[in-house]
């Protein structure tokens, strides 16, 4: 029963995850903003960890340990690709609309909470559903953060605020990855040791 309840949960998320990927990125090269995009590889990146959750429901403890530590890997990569397209608009300028900004980062806010309401029901159901629990989080301070940005762009006149949301984003989700590479390998080792008690 657990097993199905997560699947259901599972597939809600990845389905919005997945949708707001899209509609986010193109709104965020429309209206370049280096936040949009930001935020959208970090839906992407919440799409994959879905996915891979999903797979990782009908696992053994140990298949969900490495589904959990690919989870982490996926994030680093993404987190890396967002930094360097905020080094890229640094360089060769960009001009922001924050009106667009604001009300896509509305829309995936709402569409966040409901993924990470849904997700903390079973955050502590296995390694694999507390990277799900994490990264809901991380998506709604990114959320935050690009509204944030855009109405100090749209305050100030200044593409600044939108590369640092970008910045920003780009290193929570690192943070998020190297966070669920440390509970994978904790969760690593107290297999083992379970396994081979006198090891331990």
């Amino acid at each position: 029963m657990t097993a199905s309840l997560q699947a259901r949960t599972l597939r809600l998320v990845l389905g919005i995850n997945a949708a707001m990927f899209v509609a986010e990125f193109g709104a965020g090269w429309f209206a370049e903003s280096a936040g949009l995009i930001a935020d959208s590889l970090d839906m992407l990146a919440d799409a994959f960890v879905y996915g891979l959750s999903l797979v990782a429901v009908f696992s053994t403890v140990g298949g969900r340990v490495r589904t959990a530590a690919l989870s982490g890997i996926f994030q680093l990569t993404l987190g890396t690709v967002a930094l360097l397209e905020v080094t890229r608009r640094f360089l060769v300028g960009s001009t922001p609309q924050p009106t667009y900004m604001i009300v896509v980062a509305a829309v995936a806010l709402v569409a966040n909470a409901i993924c990470l309401r849904a997700v903390a029901r079973h955050r502590d159901e296995g390694v694999h559903m507390r990277a799900s629990y994490i990264f809901s989080q991380n998506d709604v301070l990114a959320n935050l953060a690009v509204i944030v940005s855009g109405v100090l762009v749209a305050v100030t006149s200044r593409p600044l605020w939108d590369l640092i949301a970008g910045a920003g984003i780009g290193m929570l989700v690192l943070s998020g990855g190297i966070r669920i590479l440390r509970a994978s390998a904790v969760a690593r080792r107290t297999a083992r040791s379970e396994r081979h008690p006198d090891r331990s």
